[in-house]
């Protein structure tokens, strides 16, 4: 017993200096984050049409009608909310009377009973003013990390990567344990936007610590769509999970769950991780705001943030107009985003290695205009198997746009400022929360105001159109500063690739050497 204790903790002390392992954690710490991200979304919708259904239910038992007997002593009058009729029952000593109804006299009752919810609500206005209630709630966790990020970011450059990333899963495991023990709207909106927070840190923290330990591109790039497979994992197993969990066993039953694998995760960190030492990074980063005037690396976020709004705008709409228009039960609800989990996981580990090769560029065009068609199809869906088409390619296109574009932020900064990360991953999560904050606020009133249908059509559109701007990612200059590194590899390379492909090959063994150094 003794030996295979000192067996694991030397294989622990060994492991600290593994990338591989670097890659494991961010890659669970993904799985988590947006597993929690999306198992609320079939629950959530459901769940509040049922407590507001609840209230008005008990605010009618607590209003009884005026009974008057003409036995009060041996007879007892029941009023019956099913098929309002009044029934009198007697006592044990009064069987030998004939069972009759007596004389009552009820009041007419102007309560407006509401009935108890079903799963084909159609014409409800309250399941129409439930769009926006819904939108907020889902736009909270994402404005709360957008307003986090800049924060974040340099702090991983002060303080390295380590300490970050173990307070994201301190906050995502209260956040889940709120989930669970929730009662009302206000208790789960906290709760929300408490996961906000450490998803600001998981995300940040972890794309940096990928980008620091990875410096060769392509190398980079294959890193960084298996951690994204993690973050697919969870899209893919969050809805599905969620609503079948909450159909059979109760609402409580998935984020319990979570909280249990959240603490395994936090476990995995604190032994390998060491999240107790602060390690600075040894340079200093470029500024955040200068990195915001740089245009390609605004057009990266722009292709990540429009991209996942499609999606964002999908999570709180989806679920309430298939309740409206095809009757679905609730563990449809959340199935229906299967195809978009799959397609997204099989969409981020395949252009993780195939975008190096076609260019990242192209491979983001191509995933914006797959985006926008898809999302124009999905309101044509007459049934449950009708979302099947539309929603694989949402998912694929998506996780060819993020697989292609997170690298990307990182080689922005490799070829153009300091090759610090922690500010471009923020601004690249800041993208993300950006589509997750404006899509499901912003597409819960349109979709209340025109329709389902219009919303899709709209931001369907808008992918389309910034379609055509991820040309400009296909041969980005160098600064000016960066030219030494460069220029001498560039006059023996084709320009087909992103213009300083071929400088990895001169100076990336010496600054991986050095992260490695850092590092462990």
């Amino acid at each position: 017993m003794a030996w295979g204790e000192l067996s694991l903790l030397r294989w622990l002390r060994e492991s600290r200096q593994s990338r591989k392992l670097v890659v494991l954690i961010v890659y669970i710490a993904l799985l988590l984050d947006n597993m929690l991200l999306t198992v609320v979304v079939p629950i959530i919708p459901s769940y509040l049409y049922s407590i507001k259904h609840e209230k008005n239910a008990s605010e009618i038992q607590t209003t009884k009608p005026s009974v008057v007997s003409t036995t009060m002593d041996n007879f007892q009058s029941i009023f019956s909310y099913y098929d309002n009729s009044t029934i009198v029952t007697g006592n044990e000593s009064d069987k030998t009377q004939p069972r009759e109804l007596h004389p009552t006299q009820t009041e007419q009752m102007t309560v407006n009973v509401t009935p108890s919810p079903s799963d084909c609500p159609k014409e409800d206005k309250d399941l129409l003013n439930e769009n926006v209630q819904v939108g907020l709630l889902f736009a909270s966790k994402a404005t709360v990390q957008l307003i986090t990020n800049p924060f974040i970011g340099p702090l991983t450059n002060r303080i390295g990567y380590q300490i970050p990333l173990f307070a994201g899963f301190c906050i995502m495991f209260v956040s889940t344990i709120m989930f669970a023990f929730s009662g009302s709207y206000t208790l789960l909106f906290i709760a929300r936007s408490l996961q906000g927070v450490g998803s600001s840190c998981s995300s940040v923290a972890g794309m940096g610590m990928l980008a620091s330990v990875y410096t060769d591109d392509e190398e980079r790039g294959n890193a960084m769509g298996i951690a994204l497979g993690g973050l697919a994992m969870g899209v893919l197993v969050g809805p599905p999970f969620g609503s079948v969990m909450y159909e059979f066993v109760g609402k409580s039953s998935p984020f319990l769950v979570l909280a249990v694998l959240a603490l395994l995760d936090g476990a995995v960190q604190l032994f390998v991780l060491q999240p107790s030492r602060a390690q600075a990074e040894s340079q200093k980063g470029t500024p955040l705001l200068t990195l915001l005037k740089d245009p390609y690396i605004i057009i990266a976020a722009g292709s990540i943030c429009f991209a996942n709004m499609a999606v964002a705008m999908l999570e709180p709409a989806l679920p309430i107009w298939m309740m409206e228009t095809m009757c679905s039960k609730k563990w449809q609800l959340g199935v229906a985003f299967l195809p978009a989990s799959i397609s997204y996981l099989i969409g981020t580990n395949l252009f993780g290695i195939v975008a190096h090769k076609m260019g990242r560029w192209l491979c983001a065009l191509l995933g914006m205009l797959i985006v926008g068609i898809s999302i124009l199809c999905v309101p044509f869906a007459k049934n449950i198997y009708g979302l099947i088409a539309p929603n694989f390619g949402v998912g694929f296109a998506i996780g060819m746009v993020d697989s292609s574009m997170m690298p990307i932020m990182g080689y922005l900064v490799d070829l153009r400022h300091v090759s610090v990360y922690g500010s471009v991953y923020a601004i690249a999560d800041a993208a993300l929360c950006m589509g997750f904050a404006i899509g499901p606020s912003a597409g819960g009133a349109i979709a209340k105001a025109i329709g389902f249908p219009w919303l899709m059509t709209i931001i369907g559109i808008v992918d389309i159109l910034f379609a055509p701007l991820c040309f400009f990612l296909r041969s980005p200059p160098a600064k000016e500063e960066k030219m030494p590194y460069y220029a001498a590899p560039l006059l023996c390379k084709a320009r087909t690739e992103p213009a300083a492909d071929a400088a990895y090959a001169f100076h990336h063994h010496e600054q991986n050497r050095r992260r490695k150094k850092e590092f462990s």
